[in-house]
């Protein structure tokens, strides 16, 4: 393959989670004239639709989580224990909003057990042999699979405005590497995944310690020389640090194959078209004939 490729693995579920909140805020939720919610499709379309325009991939993979349990709530039966049932106007859409992916021609990759970010985390590295890749994301989690070749692009407060992570801008602003980032995460835990680290740790201390022992191992073989409390904390809690760790390493070996051949960015607009007719989506049709060929009947 030529090394002009570059591949868009889109985080399916923090797009559509933040079209969602990012539209529903008000209390007013979108829906079509026979009462289907579509508020996160339609705002999960403009976030998917920026991205490929100001990317301009040659392949797009959309990732999904399928169903709330994984491996990790095997390892840790607390793990993301404290979030709640999604709100009923976005239960539909979770199902809804792939088959419009679909219509963009856009593979969508989950598997039963493991969540969207080990599928991203397993086709980045199959894919950045031969290509470049790029993860759409708002979550974090993915500047640990940052390298040379695979990129982690951080979507920030509206359209067109993102933090595209290289090894070289984590280290600038973190001062740790990908690999580190997965130590710290076991060092400080995290709330949003309901996991808590080491209890008294947090990321500035964490960082510190991953700056002068580059790791929990040496961290670990050099713990006599830190100071008291810090010791204490890292003691008490040695088994939740292993555990931590292992729930923050994304998986990079997961079951799953999508082929390049399967995920050329090739719109077919007539599809979309049907798609956005199906759910009233007037402006979102008018966005897409600016980009759609003169062959294409969009509006």
């Amino acid at each position: 393959m030529p090394e002009a490729n570059t591949v868009l693995l889109v985080d399916g579920m923090s797009l559509l989670f933040r079209a969602y909140y990012a539209t529903s805020y008000s209390g007013y939720i979108m829906k079509t004239s026979t009462g289907i919610p579509t508020n996160a499709i339609y705002g999960f379309v403009k976030y998917f639709w920026d991205a490929v325009q100001t990317l301009k991939p040659t392949h797009v993979v959309c990732c999904w989580d399928m169903g709330s349990k994984t491996f990790r709530n095997d390892l840790y039966q607390s793990y993301k224990g404290n979030r709640s049932e999604p709100p009923d106007e976005l239960l539909p859409q979770f199902d809804l909003v792939k088959e419009v992916v679909s219509s963009f021609g856009v593979p969508n990759i989950g598997l039963k057990g493991y969540e969207a970010d080990d599928c991203i985390g397993t086709l980045s590295r199959h894919y950045c042999g031969e290509s470049h890749v790029r993860i759409l994301t708002s979550d974090r989690d993915s500047l640990q699979l940052v390298t040379d070749r695979v990129h982690s692009v951080i979507m920030k407060k509206g359209l067109s405005n993102y933090v595209v992570y290289t090894p070289e801008l984590l280290f600038e602003e973190m001062g740790i590497t990908p690999e580190q980032f997965i130590d710290l995460k076991g060092l400080m835990g995290d709330p949003s995944d309901y996991y808590p680290g080491v209890r008294g740790i947090g990321e500035k201390t964490a960082l510190k310690l991953l700056k002068e022992h580059q790791s929990i191992e040496g961290i670990l073989e050099n713990i006599a020389l830190l100071p008291n409390g810090i010791q204490k904390k890292i003691e008490e809690d040695i088994q939740m640090l292993h555990l931590s760790r292992q729930l923050a390493r994304i998986k990079t070996d997961v079951p799953i194959v999508c082929s390049l051949n399967d995920c050329g960015w090739k719109v077919d607009y007539d599809r979309v078209k049907e798609q956005f007719e199906r759910f009233e989506f007037k402006g979102l049709m008018k966005l897409l004939a600016a980009q759609a060929p003169k062959t294409a009947t969009l509006l």
